[in-house]
């Protein structure tokens, strides 16, 4: 007799297998996200379809990009935006502009190839901001540029993607278009920083009164889930929405209160985000035009590396630093993954292989960033200032 495969019991064994993964990687000294998504490809033909598990990976890139918006507040964000707006242009220029240059070479027509630039362009906010996170570098002098830049490339990606949907649906792809997506960013960024010096203005006082803790994760969580919701109702990303929720809160006295709420709560459902980005791959049949696909990523590198050595210079990082930054930020992820899935046949069985190896790429370089700075640039001698004369 056939049964059905319960959902919770899914849910359980995935949330054991993250155990067991998180420990492993531990052991061995290897990323935990590279082994959370191959975990989820293991298991797209089972989990590929499964809302539980796509409800409580959405809650948690929410939450990290909530956790994040904390530490910039208006005044710092204006300041980076100005610093940063050179540094985002490079960087649309090599990785989307070049990557597109390519593909025509390879005999993709435009349509396709705008598709590849896509999928080549933007950064993964979430396993870099995670990777951030677990190497403990979130005080390292390259993580407001790269921060930047990964924000920058969360504004410019919803339209790419607009303009993909609006080229694909057989439609032209009008200028009014572009204008309307850009508004609703300035809407919605707008509404942030009037509800930061309206509504939560004294928010700390509110949070001082409420004693249970349950209650504080119902409303901070909440405030983060509902503005990520809002901005993916305006057609927008709800990373974007979770990260100016956290700067509407970055105003308030004691940002760790909040934090030590939230970051619970955050650290278990982001695994699960991995993992359903894994099991969103389709790897297809073989591989097809393998050496486009290398080319592709050898370039998808180089570009990254190009924006964090150029552009981080222009931001006022030094040139060891700057090489840091640009290894740091060669992880491709869930906006490739929803480009790609515009694409069909071949370019969406390419798009796929590409995410995953330029993720597990990525975060290794990521890894060896340090060591491969310090090599080319030197290591920093640290001054003994407690010197012995010989013989005491």
């Amino acid at each position: 007799m056939h049964m059905d495969f319960p959902t919770l019991l899914g849910a359980g064994l995935v949330l054991l297998g993250i155990f067991y993964l998180g420990f492993l990687s531990l052991k061995i000294k290897f990323p935990s996200v590279i082994l959370y998504i191959l975990f989820g490809v293991v298991l797209a033909d089972r989990l590929s379809h499964n809302e539980l598990l796509e409800f409580s990976s959405e809650i948690g890139i929410v939450l990290l990009f909530f956790i994040l918006g904390l530490e910039f507040s208006i005044k710092r964000l204006g300041s980076i935006a100005v610093k940063i707006w050179p540094s985002g242009l490079l960087d649309v220029f090599l990785s989307l502009g070049i990557s597109m240059l390519i593909a025509i070479w390879f005999g993709m027509d435009p349509f396709s190839a705008f598709i590849v630039g896509g999928i080549a362009y933007a950064t993964s906010s979430s396993i870099t901001a995670k990777l951030l996170d677990d190497k403990s570098r979130m005080a390292n002098t390259e993580t407001e540029f790269m921060l930047a830049i990964l924000i920058f490339e969360d504004l410019i990606a919803p339209i790419i993607i607009a303009v993909l949907i609006g080229l694909n649906a057989g439609g032209e792809f009008q200028s009014s278009d572009l204008l309307i997506v850009l508004g609703k960013v300035v809407a919605l960024g707008a509404f942030a920083i009037v509800l930061s010096k309206t509504v939560f203005k004294h928010f700390d006082r509110l949070l001082d009164k409420i004693e249970d803790e349950d209650f504080k994760i119902a409303l901070l969580v909440g405030i983060a889930i509902a503005f990520g919701g809002l901005a993916l109702y305006l057609g927008l990303s709800e990373v974007l929405g979770a990260f100016l929720a956290g700067m509407m809160l970055a105003e308030i006295g004691n940002i760790q209160r909040v934090e030590h709420v939230v970051i619970p709560i955050r650290d278990l459902m982001l695994p699960t985000f991995f993992v359903f980005f894994g099991t969103s791959i389709n790897l297809g049949d073989g591989l097809p035009m393998p050496l486009f696909l290398l080319i592709l990523l050898v370039w998808s590198v180089i570009a990254k590396v190009l924006v964090g050595i150029i552009g981080g210079r222009w931001y006022g990082l030094s040139k060891k630093v700057s090489l840091r930054a640009g290894l740091s930020l060669c992880a491709r992820g869930e906006f490739s993954v929803v480009i790609a899935s515009v694409a069909a046949g071949t370019v969406k069985i390419i798009g796929g292989i590409y995410v995953v190896a330029a993720a597990v790429i990525g975060m290794l370089l990521f890894d060896q960033a340090p060591k491969i700075a310090n090599k080319v640039y030197g290591k920093k001698k640290k001054t003994n200032k407690d010197l012995r004369v010989p013989g005491t």
